[in-house]
């Protein structure tokens, strides 16, 4: 039963029942609600600002495992990563340099991958970072063993027609020591036999008498078979094949002709004096992948090690060339 109140009447000064009016139960209740509600909507701010439920200790939970799982994800990469630049080492300096191959520039196999965009589907996320790097990481393996994959399919082929190869790369003087008076000059910078100044000898000369037999140093095509009167005279040239060219100048004949195909030790032309010579010689050049390179290095088929190093010191005087 509720209970009555009553108040002091100071007028009829007699105690009279107290009546609330409708407005104020309403007010006091509107004020009730709201109170409650405050303290609520305060409780509840707090709790789910501080207090975790259990479901979210249990995501927060996962996410940890989920950090630790990357790093020994980001740990494994890097140790490919490891292994992957040990592979591109070998093959550059080990494997390509046995099969004559040009090493792949590292722009090439450190090049990016894909466009700017190529991870925007990856933002916006609160572990965004960690995601985007793994997966940068995987992309930039990924393309350097697809180059690597097709760097071994070259050197697999390479290594097939290794016998070829060397069949065809010079390996033998051009002029067998018993028909040699002397090794005139070397490759390098030599004094010019006309113009007394030092100049870029990209050849070797051989000093022989006038039609002393000159041989093929490889297997090749000859490319070119010149007649001049000045230079290097009647000379011609030889494919090999793999980068590699060789040059005979100064010839007196010349039997080989143009697209014939040469085998290492065929004779191809005889010691002349033509073009711009001072004396019966043979000039000799290798050129690879157009660029003269010293010949003394591509004597070892024909040599012994003594003979050998007696070529490389007479090579290497700097004395005055014949052309």
């Amino acid at each position: 039963m509720p209970k009555v109140k009553y108040y002091f009447n100071t007028h009829s000064l007699k105690y009279e029942k107290a009546v609330v009016s409708l407005k104020k139960k309403i007010l006091r209740v509107v004020a009730f609600l709201s109170s409650v509600i405050v303290f609520a909507s305060v409780t509840m701010f707090f709790a789910y600002r501080f207090l975790d439920s259990p479901k979210e200790k249990k995501l927060r939970r996962e996410i940890e495992q989920l950090k630790i799982g990357y790093e020994l994800l980001s740990g494994r990469l890097e140790n490919i990563s490891a292994v992957m630049k040990d592979l591109e080492e070998r093959d550059d300096n080990i494997y390509r340099v046995i099969f004559e191959a040009n090493p792949i520039a590292a722009e090439v196999r450190q090049g990016g991958y894909g466009g700017v965009n190529r991870y925007k589907s990856l933002e916006g996320y609160d572990n965004s970072d960690l995601i985007i790097e793994a997966t940068k990481k995987i992309d930039k393996i990924t393309k350097q063993l697809y180059i690597q994959s097709k760097s071994y399919d070259e050197i697999f082929r390479l290594a097939k027609n290794k016998n070829e190869m060397l069949a065809c790369i010079p390996a033998i003087q051009p002029i067998p020591n018993k028909s040699l008076k002397y090794v005139a000059s070397g490759f390098g910078f030599r004094i010019h036999p006309i113009y007394k100044t030092a100049k870029m000898h990209t050849g070797m000369d051989f000093t022989a008498p006038v039609g002393t037999a000159i041989y093929a140093t490889g297997n090749g095509i000859v490319s070119a078979v010149n007649f001049e009167g000045k230079g290097y005279g009647n000379h011609l040239l030889i494919n090999h094949g793999y980068g590699y060219l060789t040059l005979y100048g100064h010839l007196s004949r010349v039997l080989a002709k143009p697209g014939q195909r040469i085998r290492r030790g065929d004779l191809i032309a005889y010691v002349g004096n033509t073009g711009t010579s001072t004396g019966p010689h043979l000039h000799y050049e290798v050129i690879k992948n157009s660029k003269p390179i010293n010949p003394v290095n591509f004597y070892y088929n024909d040599l012994s090690p003594s003979e050998y190093d007696r070529m490389v010191q007479l090579s290497s005087q700097p004395n005055q060339s014949f052309d």
